[in-house]
């Protein structure tokens, strides 16, 4: 699985986001991550394997997320789904 790790000052929270490439909203997620100078990882569902795919599926019901992108998750407890500004800058105390 393609993890890619965006470097960042605010090393306050471990921030992972589940995207799809070509999605405009997941690109304006990791731009509004890394304008904030949030380091975070994330993984493109798209570029994966069919196999990554599902397990990156499983882990999102797991946690009683839904299948929409992006979805971010905090400090391994807390799921954003679909960009929502107010809320990640709440989660994350921007």
């Amino acid at each position: 699985m393609n993890v890619i790790k965006v470097p960042g000052i605010n090393k306050k929270h471990r921030v992972l986001m589940y995207a799809l490439s070509s999605c405009a909203w997941c690109k304006r997620a990791k731009r509004f991550l890394r304008d904030h100078n949030i380091e975070y990882e994330y993984i493109d569902l798209d570029l994966c394997s069919r196999e990554e795919r599902e397990k990156i599926r499983s882990d999102i019901l797991s946690r009683r997320g839904r299948l929409s992108y992006p979805t971010i998750i905090v400090d391994d407890t807390i799921l954003i789904t679909g960009y929502n500004e107010d809320r990640i800058r709440k989660v994350l105390e921007i």
